[in-house]
């Protein structure tokens, strides 16, 4: 195969390795809109790399981070509900992204490509800062699973318990924003949230345990990237969201496939 499909492979396999794990605490958690408002601000990010020269994932992480932070804080409010804190701060960094690439009428750039993607045209560099973003988000996620785990069960009993649980909603946030931020390139930002949620929604059918469950959403993703790839190239559709379709189909199979009487994760109790 040319080394442009490699590269995408590896990238792909690369972003589902931790947009698997990561996504398990956003369907246990019940975020899965967050995670629509982080990718939504991705554009401000964009558009703000461009105009102040900068490169275009540190203006993306930049502005996912403080769009985070920003909810962190006004969730402590009791005059909005949180999906009505999503929702406005989800709309208003899209449209002040599109209004401030309006201002640069000089800047010719690939929109389709940043909405949805474009894996193929992954490079050695982009691979250099998925393997890095991985490393990183692996080991905090490692350093910090039980915390993580406990303040997703019970937020209020972590912290009887001892868990410093603001400090990991801050670590999970900041997360959340560095693979948004390496994935965009991937399946695009209207795109990172599926691959969030519907491998973790497919591995949770059949999961033991929290661990077990993550693993099984990297490999699902994973599974996602790969037949999304290789069926764009067959019919020639759009890669970014081919590997969604596939995600999706996954877990049509998974859901029609008979459950066998296994205990689920333990934090995916309804």
């Amino acid at each position: 195969m040319p080394d442009f499909i490699w590269q995408a492979l590896l990238g792909g396999l690369g972003v589902a390795l931790v947009a698997g794990p990561l996504g398990c605490f956003v369907v246990w958690r019940r975020l899965a809109y967050f995670g629509d408002t982080l990718s939504h601000s991705a554009l401000l990010g964009v558009a703000l790399g461009f105009l102040l020269g900068v490169d275009l994932r540190i203006g993306i992480l930049a502005v996912c981070l403080t769009a985070g932070l920003l909810l962190v804080g006004l969730q402590r409010q009791r005059h909005l509900a949180s999906d009505t804190l999503l929702g406005i701060i989800a709309h208003t960094a899209l449209s002040l992204g599109m209004v401030t690439i309006a201002f640069l009428p000089n800047l010719r750039i690939d929109l389709m490509g940043y909405l949805f993607g474009d894996i193929l045209a992954i490079g050695h560099a982009d691979l250099l800062t998925i393997a890095l973003g991985d490393m990183l988000v692996l080991m905090v996620l490692a350093v910090s699973w039980r915390g993580l785990l406990a303040a997703t069960v019970h937020e209020d009993l972590a912290r009887v318990e001892g868990v410093p649980a603001n400090r990991l909603n801050l670590v999970f946030v900041m997360l959340l924003a560095l693979v948004v931020a390496v994935a965009m390139k991937v399946v695009g930002m209207l795109l990172i949230t599926a691959l969030l949620i519907i491998p973790a929604a497919t591995a949770r059918r059949f999961a033991r345990s929290p661990e077990t469950m993550a693993a099984m959403a990297a490999a699902f993703g994973g599974l996602a990237v790969v037949g999304g790839l290789f069926g764009s190239l067959r019919w020639n559709t759009p890669a970014g969201p081919s590997i969604v379709v596939a995600a999706a189909a996954l877990f049509v199979i998974v859901f029609l496939l008979p459950r066998r009487r296994v205990g689920e994760a333990a934090v995916a109790a309804r």
